[in-house]
């Protein structure tokens, strides 16, 4: 007979083991399946990886300015690639770890192995071509066989995987993923990254402060062309101070393959062709959910455009089956999968959760300098037909930032001019990514420019940034 759960979450990433922590602590039996390694994408190859490489290159960054703080270096400041890329196995491990002793903890049973659906309420787990990731910390008490496994609730969080473009499909030598870009065996002295999202612009700017020559091509008219257009325009001039080349409104067609380096054909807008040899290339062109071989079309489960289609409570069109995370639609975020697990779980239990507000997901990338941002674009505002306020502060205005030596930087807040509303916030800058939950909780409360204006920040900080953007959308600046 198959062992039964109350609820079994399929994928073991930011989503999915969120998920079965809260189903646990919510009293629900709950077993979670994984083919590869717990924490997912985000924690192995991801996420947190990635921010271990940009680390290790914002202390690069620093020590070939260290000239500028009043410090002597003896001698030359070089990467050595081997350690730097260690480095950042070893923080992923040690999180791949973290998971496994949060399932033990929670009583969270681990199944090995790649789930298929083949009822509402129930999963056949068989073996995985992948090898699991070391360490397998989960003690062998709490891991399950193969087998089929019965639950009144399945949640599907498989995630997503790096989108392939026809005819420009990785080798995993010549032409990266991601994967292959965070563990280079060498590293190479020109590079072009196809695609200036989040993915393609951190690695733009890890390769590029290790000296490599870095050539972004950009299919939309500008670069992480999610952001405000001005932000992004901000982000863009310091790249290009950094050596960063970008050719934008334009598209690679064809790639040709030598000995070791490639050539690109980039397509530009008014139809010219330009050929671009670099030593390596970048696929960064977004990422596609993993929904194939899920058994998902023969239970009925409604998919598009590669996504599994969910409500405000993560339920699919097939009663009994949830999807959280990537592989339910965009933004595909981390923190996003997170919120959704909370919410589906409590859903299921009988709870009352709010849906997700999309307008409310932060979105943040980490090169440098950092980008941040949360709610709608000055454009995105306009084209709603809203009557808004734009405000705007420089870091150059700010003492922290100047006595940091970061001082390029921006904050720009965009209010409702009737209600007060925060509508919108962006940020480019020195320690942006961890300014911007400011913003997210003020607008997750219905704050209005009132009581922001009447919040004391501390001083020195880049905070003060914040809110002097708020006052300058009222004509109240006070240090510019």
């Amino acid at each position: 007979m198959a062992e039964s759960y109350d609820v079994i979450v399929i994928g073991a990433g930011p989503g999915g083991y969120i998920a079965a922590i809260r189903a646990a602590q919510l009293g629900l039996k709950t077993a979670i399946v994984e083919r590869e390694h717990l924490a997912g994408i985000c924690s192995n190859w991801g996420c947190i990886p990635t921010k271990a490489l940009l680390r290790s290159a914002e202390v690069m960054h620093l020590g070939t300015h260290a000239k500028d703080y009043g410090l002597v270096l003896e001698g030359s400041l070089k990467p050595d690639l081997k350690a730097i890329v260690a480095r950042s196995r070893g923080v992923a491990a040690r999180m791949n770890g973290g998971v496994g002793i949060l399932m033990k903890k929670n009583k969270v049973d681990v199944i090995w192995g790649e789930a298929k659906l083949t009822k509402p309420n129930e999963i056949v787990v068989g073996k995985t071509a992948k090898k699991p990731m070391e360490p397998q910390v989960p003690a062998p008490k709490n891991v399950k066989p193969e087998g089929t496994y019965t639950a009144k609730h399945i949640i599907v969080a498989t995630g997503a995987r790096p989108r392939v473009l026809p005819g420009i499909e990785p080798d995993g030598k010549l032409i990266w993923t991601y994967f292959e870009a965070m563990v280079p065996p060498s590293m190479p002295k020109s590079l072009l990254v196809m695609g200036s999202g989040a993915i393609g612009i951190e690695f733009a700017s890890f390769y590029r402060t290790m000296g490599v020559d870095v050539t972004v091509v950009e299919l939309m008219p500008q670069v992480m062309p999610v952001e405000d257009a001005e932000i992004s325009k901000f982000a863009q001039k310091q790249f290009e101070k950094q050596g960063m080349k970008f050719i934008l409104e334009a598209k690679v067609t064809k790639v040709e393959k030598g000995k070791d380096s490639i050539t690109a054909h980039v397509e530009k807008k008014d139809g010219s062709v330009e050929k671009i040899t670099a030593d390596r290339m970048i696929s960064a062109v977004g990422v596609q959910g993993n929904v194939e071989g899920l058994g998902l079309e023969t239970l009925g489960v409604k998919t598009e455009r590669g996504t599994i289609v969910i409500d405000g409570m993560c339920r699919t069109s097939v009663k009994g089956v949830y999807a959280i995370g990537d592989v339910a639609g965009p933004p595909m975020l981390a923190h996003k999968a997170e919120h959704e697990a909370v919410i589906c779980v409590e859903a299921i239990a009988g709870q009352h959760p709010h849906p997700l507000d999309r307008l409310q997901v932060p979105g943040c990338t980490y090169c440098h300098p950092q980008v941040a941002s949360v709610g709608l674009t000055e454009a995105k505002a306009k084209e709603k037909g809203l009557d808004i306020r734009v405000g705007r502060f420089p870091f150059v205005a700010n003492g922290k930032a100047v006595a940091l030596g970061e001082d390029q930087g921006l904050v720009k807040t965009i209010f409702d001019r009737k209600t007060g509303q925060l509508l919108g916030a962006h940020m480019v800058g020195a320690e942006v990514t961890e300014l911007i939950q400011g913003f997210v909780v003020a607008m997750g409360l219905e704050t209005t420019e009132e009581e922001l204006m009447h919040t004391i920040f501390p001083h020195p900080t880049l905070s003060e940034s914040m809110k002097e953007s708020v006052l300058d959308a009222y004509g109240r600046a006070l240090n510019i």
